[in-house]
């Protein structure tokens, strides 16, 4: 079983709101959503560091290498990109503000029921 320690946490009142509103949506307690939501970003950390560990101690030649390999084949039939196809640029996809809480609606998900 885990071993659960409490935290006096302060927060401003409107986040405290938007965050009552957010697990009320989601149908979690706020204890269990700020729980989530401290959860999920020491993982977005470690990830983080986890690349960039990777990063520093690659040398990039081994990418390099797969990329520039001879060979390969043609697309096959119904494989070719259409006829005036052209990429999106990555300044025209939306960018969500770092941080920023994404609201997930209720409808179709279970409720958690009181223990």
């Amino acid at each position: 079983m885990t071993t659960l320690a409490t935290f006096p946490l302060r927060l401003p009142v409107s986040v405290k709101a938007e965050a009552e509103a957010l697990s009320k949506a989601d149908g979690t307690s706020l204890n269990q959503f700020v729980a989530i939501a401290v959860a999920e970003k020491i993982a977005v950390l470690k990830t983080a560091a986890f690349f960039e560990e990777r990063r520093q101690r690659s040398t990039g030649s081994a990418l390099a290498e797969f990329l520039a390999r001879p060979g390969g084949e043609p697309p096959r039939a119904g494989d070719e990109l259409p006829e005036g196809w052209v990429p999106v640029q990555p300044s025209a996809l939306p960018v969500r503000k770092r941080g920023a809480a994404k609201a997930v609606p209720a409808k179709g998900r279970a409720k958690k029921k009181p223990a």
